[in-house]
């Protein structure tokens, strides 16, 4: 008895019943479907995914599967992943900088751990596979060079400025500029020149995502970033502690202020695990899932206390790369993972849904 004879429309209806659940529509509706063939009761096809760093990757191959598999006759499917990153849909062509999405990580109050977070979200954001390019713009306490062990830039080859590369990571930071320790006294106009100098007289190159991180507070440094060049978004670092949750609750308002949207809130030094296995909660704890839901914001996920992460940031080793099966690694790892969603949401319906068009 021959085998039924597979048809593209019949794979192709069979996958326009799987959603994307992220975006909420059908995989083939959104052009995410490609290069499909089929043979021998064999069907081949590649997923191009919103980021590479998509969370719910395994989701969408186990349905997808399922459903080709439902199609009488197919014997067999082999799924290929691609991604391609969507734009926020922002012009940016006054600074020249063909960055798809720029993300400002940023806090209400300094020592909650912030440039931590913004290195460990590059580097895995990188990891997963896209371009990333990581600023740092606090330019009061410029920390980001030797949390990514770099300590100088590459020499100067033609008019722009070569970032600093580590673990995939485009990096610039005033840090390269100045001696090690010396003080950096910097006025309005001064700081908007340099974060402008930044931005337009470095060879970012094409970028998936620039992480962006701020000096902590709410001062001349965000207004200057928000003039310089739109955001996909803002992310706000805060301990549990009442306190800490007062001073991000002000980093809110100011992006709010500044018309950024809130992608989300990042609870760090949630808890403490003692070797025993008890939890100490050392700042309390929840705080941060509370602040999120006060603001109507995404709540992104809660990073616990470990040595390794200071161990890390001192070595210029990132935890995601040191111990990524640590508590602390796998956290921000995800954290990773949500943030690349809601950028990939936030860029679907500022463009109203269209496809993907995989063009560069």
């Amino acid at each position: 008895m021959n085998s039924p004879i597979i048809s593209k429309e019949a794979v192709l209806a069979a996958l326009s019943k799987v959603e994307e659940p992220e975006l909420h529509q059908d995989l083939v509706s959104l052009n995410m479907v490609q290069n499909l063939q089929i043979e021998d009761g064999k069907v081949n096809f590649d997923i191009v995914l919103t980021t590479p760093a998509c969370p719910l990757k395994g989701k969408i191959e186990a349905e997808a599967r399922q459903a080709v598999l439902s199609v009488p006759g197919v014997k067999e499917v082999n799924i290929r992943f691609d991604a391609y990153v969507r734009n926020d849909g922002h012009a940016r062509g006054l600074m020249e900088i063909p960055v798809k999405n720029a993300v400002a990580v940023a806090s209400g109050k300094g020592g909650v751990g912030k440039t931590t977070v913004a290195v460990n979200l590059a580097v895995a954001l990188a990891q997963s596979g896209a371009r990333i390019g990581l600023l740092d713009a606090d330019i009061y306490g410029p920390n980001v060079p030797r949390m990514m062990g770099v300590d100088r830039l590459p020499p100067i080859q033609g008019e722009k400025i070569k970032p600093a590369e580590a673990y995939g990571v485009k990096v610039m930071s005033i840090g390269f500029l100045v001696p090690p320790g010396k003080a950096l006294i910097w006025r309005g106009p001064m700081l908007h020149s340099a974060i402008r100098q930044f931005l337009g007289d470095v060879d970012w190159g094409l970028l998936d995502y620039l992480i962006i991180d701020l000096p902590p507070g709410t001062g001349d440094a965000q207004l200057s970033l928000a003039q310089s060049m739109p955001l996909s978004g803002g992310v706000i670092v805060t301990l549990p502690q009442a306190v800490s949750l007062e001073d991000a609750s002000r980093g809110i308002q100011m992006f709010e202020q500044l018309n950024v949207p809130i992608l989300g809130v990042i609870e760090n030094m949630s808890y403490l695990q003692m070797p025993d296995g008890t939890v100490v909660d050392v700042f309390g704890r929840g705080g941060g899932e509370i602040l999120a839901k006060q603001h109507q914001a995404p709540f992104l996920g809660v990073i616990p206390l470990e040595p390794a992460v200071r161990v890390g940031g001192d070595e210029g080793k990132p935890i995601v790369l040191s111990q990524p099966e640590s508590a602390a690694g796998k956290a921000l790892r995800q954290i990773a993972e949500h943030l690349a969603a809601q950028l990939s949401i936030a860029a679907f319906k500022r463009q109203g849904g269209v496809k993907i068009e995989m063009v560069e």
